[in-house]
C-alpha cells in the first residue's frame, strides 16, 4: 500500500462459523471438510465492492494440539482464496493464532490480530466492522476499537453485546447492502 494513501475501512471476518460452516467441537483439518457458510462469499464481494478491505481473523487451536500442521492450515487457506478469487472475495489478509490458550498473547479476545492487520494493511479501525460467532470475537473488536459488530448466532450464550445479532450466515448480505456505506 502507497505511503500516500489514507486508511480504509474493514471488515474483519472469523472463520469457523461465519466463513465456513461451523465444526462444532472439533476441528476443520482437511479442504474436504471445509464448505462455505450460505451467503458468505457474496458478502465478501459485497464489501469489497464497497471499498472495504476484507480481513480473516482466526483462531486455529488445532494446530497448537497437533490435530494438524502449519503446512496444513496454509494450504487449506490458499485453497479457500482460490475459491474466492473468481468471485472477487478474496481476503486481503489472514492471521490465524494457533497457540494453544494460555501460551500466547494474540488469541481472543486479545485485539493483538486485528492491530497487527491494522499495520500491515493501513487499515482504519474507527470504520471498520468485525463479523463473529462467539463472545471473544465481539470483545476483539472492542478491545481493538472496532465500533461496528455483527454476531452470527451460535449454540453459545452469548453475554457480550453486538450492534447487529442474525440467526445465521445467509441474513448478513442484506444486513450488508443496507448499512455498509460505500467508500469515496
Amino acid at each position: 500500500m502507497p505511503a500516500d494513501s489514507p486508511p480504509r475501512p474493514t471488515v474483519f471476518f472469523d472463520r469457523d462459523g461465519v466463513v465456513n460452516v461451523s465444526p462444532g467441537d472439533g476441528y476443520v483439518l482437511r479442504w474436504e471438510d471445509f464448505h462455505f457458510a450460505p451467503g458468505i462469499i457474496a458478502a465478501l464481494a459485497l464489501c469489497r465492492a464497497r471499498g472495504y478491505a476484507t480481513i480473516l481473523v482466526t483462531s486455529q487451536q488445532g494446530v497448537g494440539k497437533g490435530l494438524m500442521t502449519q503446512e496444513a492450515l496454509d494450504d487449506l487457506h490458499a485453497r479457500m482464496q482460490q475459491a474466492l478469487t473468481p468471485h472477487e472475495a478474496a481476503f486481503d489478509g489472514i492471521y490465524a493464532c494457533t497457540h494453544l490458550a494460555g501460551t500466547c498473547t494474540c488469541r481472543k479476545p486479545s485485539a493483538e490480530m486485528i492491530l497487527k492487520a491494522q499495520m500491515d494493511h493501513g487499515l482504519d479501525l474507527t470504520r471498520s466492522w468485525l463479523v463473529g460467532d462467539h463472545d471473544r470475537d465481539i470483545q476483539m473488536a472492542i478491545n481493538a476499537g472496532v465500533p461496528r459488530t455483527v454476531r452470527i448466532l451460535s449454540h453459545h450464550e452469548p453475554k457480550v453485546t453486538a450492534e447487529f445479532t442474525l440467526a445465521e450466515t445467509s441474513e448478513l448480505i442484506e444486513l450488508l447492502r443496507e448499512k455498509l456505506p460505500q467508500q469515496p
